[in-house]
């Protein structure tokens, strides 16, 4: 186990490292259950894609701890499942098939683009100052899902602001909706507020929040786990976690099998690969697609590595030399993108969108992991999900938002590399950083960043400065936004 995870070599333990696993496990458990309640409302099973996102998240984390040998974890990603099925499917009228074969695709692509070293030289190609924008964003990003997940804020958004309601143009005079209300947006009118504290989930976070602040401060081993943990149990008492409702059978499992039989190599069926390119007229529309998932899926995990790992030293020194100047996977960069690269294919086989690497990664980094080890960890309790599901399903949202948020404000220290008195360097690191939180959306941030980054440079007639990957990346995030405003 040392030998293979180089632990002491990483300055950790195998204490450490299991603590680390089942606190990353628990910030992104969540995505069990999340992930197959917005994609069953395409007409996929719930069950078999309950499955399937055990599944890819299982095989992609253990490639990534085994091969890599760094403290990620992939599962399918929030926001990509979003976009598979308000934008791929109900927007754009693909049937599911459809859309997991071009998740597939994507899957293919990222790995080409991994191969012949495309994302590395992006990496190399990002500014450093932006980098430690990123940095303190993807903090940012996290503190802010953890604020989000905690019930501490509300939003108002009355009928003026509503644009969109079920992915159709809002109108005050429709008094019902067939199947009910899915989805609803709002543009800029909408206010955020703090909560009253009469939820009970809101006053178990704060109280989780301060447990753990408490911990943390205290340099308690395994703060973070503890305060998950300490925190479910008061979520008891508290009429958060009711286990008189919690569905303790095992039935379920043998159903959700079953059910994977429908999705499971669907993407290559004749309602899916046979189908999707079948109409030349849709060609344009499809690669239009294929480009915006590659793009999102990309650019989310490489803003996750460079946020987290410079500052741990996850990856290295001697790592970002290897990266620069080795050949083939002779760098622990090199093997998590390609780690990454391959989850969104695995997991469009089973029945799933696109695979990538968990921002959520940050707690279990936060409390510690170093190696491979931790996602190791992770894996096996995700693995055992799949028969523990009731057990898991009672940590509640409110008991892990803490965590992210403690690990968000360990990581904003990032921020202290940035010149912000100097308005060349403050204005894209803003966007980098703080964009991607406000947007939700951590390659958006990226792309703010490169944008603004592109255009200070070339108005202070300094454009040569600007690496030639960059104004690449820069023309396809602008070309991305263009076809998303098409389609």
């Amino acid at each position: 186990m040392e030998n293979f995870f180089k632990l002491k070599e990483n300055n950790t333990t195998f204490g450490t490292e299991l603590l680390a696993g089942l606190t990353t496990f628990f910030a992104m458990s969540y995505i069990i259950f999340v992930n197959p309640s917005i994609l069953s409302q395409t007409g996929m099973p719930f069950q078999a894609v309950f499955l399937s996102t055990i599944v890819a998240a299982v095989v992609s984390t253990l490639v990534m701890g085994l091969f890599a040998n760094v403290p990620y974890a992939l599962a399918p990603g929030m926001g990509l499942n979003a976009f598979f099925t308000f934008t791929v499917v109900f927007g754009l009228g693909f049937t599911w098939q459809e859309a997991l074969a071009m998740v597939f695709i994507c899957g293919l692509l990222n790995v080409f683009i991994t191969v012949t070293k495309i994302r590395k030289m992006i990496i190399q190609a990002i500014p450093v100052s932006m980098q430690h924008a990123i940095g303190g964003g993807i903090g940012v990003f996290v503190a802010y899902i953890g604020l989000k997940n905690a019930n501490l804020l509300s939003f108002l958004s009355d009928a003026k602001t509503i644009t969109t309601i079920n992915n159709q143009p809002y109108q005050a005079t429709v008094e019902s909706f067939k199947g009910g209300v899915f989805s609803v947006t709002s543009n800029g009118g909408i206010v955020p507020s703090l909560v009253n504290f009469t939820q009970s989930d809101a006053l178990l976070a704060l109280i989780g929040l301060l447990i753990t602040v408490i911990l943390v401060i205290r340099n308690v081993r395994g703060a973070i786990l503890i305060g998950i943990v300490v925190t479910t149990l008061l979520a008891i008492p508290m009429g958060v976690v009711d286990l008189s409702a919690v569905n303790w059978s095992q039935n379920s499992l043998a159903s959700a099998f079953s059910d994977l039989q429908v999705t499971i190599f669907a993407a290559f069926g004749p309602e899916g690969m046979g189908k999707l390119f079948s109409n030349p007229a849709k060609l344009p529309l499809v690669l239009m697609t294929i480009f915006a998932f590659s793009l999102s899926d990309t650019f989310d995990t490489l803003g996750t590595f460079i946020g987290t790992g410079r500052k741990t030293g996850i990856f290295s020194a001697e790592d970002e030399r290897m990266l620069e100047e080795g050949s083939g996977f002779s760098s622990k960069m090199d093997k998590a993108l390609f780690a990454d690269a391959i989850g969104t294919s695995i997991g469009a086989i089973f029945g799933t969108s696109n695979t990538t690497t968990y921002v959520e990664s940050a707690a279990g980094i936060g409390a510690g992991g170093r190696t491979g080890l931790t996602a190791v960890t992770t894996a096996v309790l995700l693995a055992a999900s799949a028969l523990l599901a009731p057990f898991v399903g009672i940590v509640p949202a409110a008991a892990t938002a803490p965590a992210l948020i403690i690990v968000g404000v360990m990581m904003l220290s990032s921020f202290a590399d940035v010149q912000w008195d100097h308005l060349e360097e403050a204005v894209p690191a803003f966007f980098a950083g703080i964009f991607m939180a406000l947007c939700y959306s951590i390659s958006y941030g990226i792309a703010a960043g490169f944008i603004f980054y592109c255009f200070i440079k070339t108005l202070t007639g300094k454009s040569k400065e600007v690496h030639p990957i960059l104004w690449v990346a820069t023309g396809l995030f602008i070309l991305n936004f263009i076809i998303l405003a098409i389609i």
